[in-house]
């Protein structure tokens, strides 16, 4: 069975030349919206995915916004609207050390130092500088943690546990 990564959802057309705004959910979208890479489209009522070939890509506000060879105009890209663009596993590269996929970090355990577990990573924010991982607390608080050296000491994927050290004023 194929698995398959969210990179970002479509959510409106943007101009008159078939350019689509996405909200993205990928930490490569350098790699993944460059021309000529491929995505694979998934509308909500069709299982069947289609593939499109990146045409250009920029960025305004807080949107992608991209075109497709294989997409003419407004029209073309109003029916995109509510689309999922994914990647299959295998268009997945080889990452340098301390570098994670979002799909590798999210769902795990995050302990402190001294062994207290502070909960679950739920989701990862890109606000600038680093990324900043949301923990689902035990009193349902939900905690930030920079991803930093200075608080991730030790991340293992293969448990799905990370080790952290507590900044003062962190918690």
């Amino acid at each position: 069975m194929e698995t398959w990564f969210n990179v970002g959802k479509i959510v409106n057309t943007h101009g008159v030349r078939g350019e689509v705004r996405v909200i993205s959910r990928t930490d490569f979208t350098k790699e993944r919206y460059s021309p000529g890479n491929k995505l694979t489209l998934f509308m909500p009522d069709n299982k069947q995915g289609r593939e499109l070939t990146v045409s250009s890509h920029r960025t305004h506000k807080s949107f992608d916004l991209l075109t497709f060879e294989e997409v003419f105009g407004m029209q073309e890209a109003e029916q995109l609207k509510g689309g999922i663009l994914k990647v299959n596993e295998s268009q997945l590269s080889e990452l340098e050390e301390d570098e994670f996929y979002y799909h590798e970090i999210i769902g795990c355990t995050v302990y402190t130092m001294d062994g207290e577990e502070l909960g679950e990573i739920k989701e990862i924010l890109s606000p600038g500088a680093n990324d900043v991982w949301v923990i689902k607390g035990k009193q349902k608080k939900e905690i930030l943690i920079p991803y930093i050296a200075d608080v991730v000491k030790e991340v293992n994927i293969t448990d799905k546990k990370i080790m952290i050290d507590l900044l003062e004023g962190l918690l």
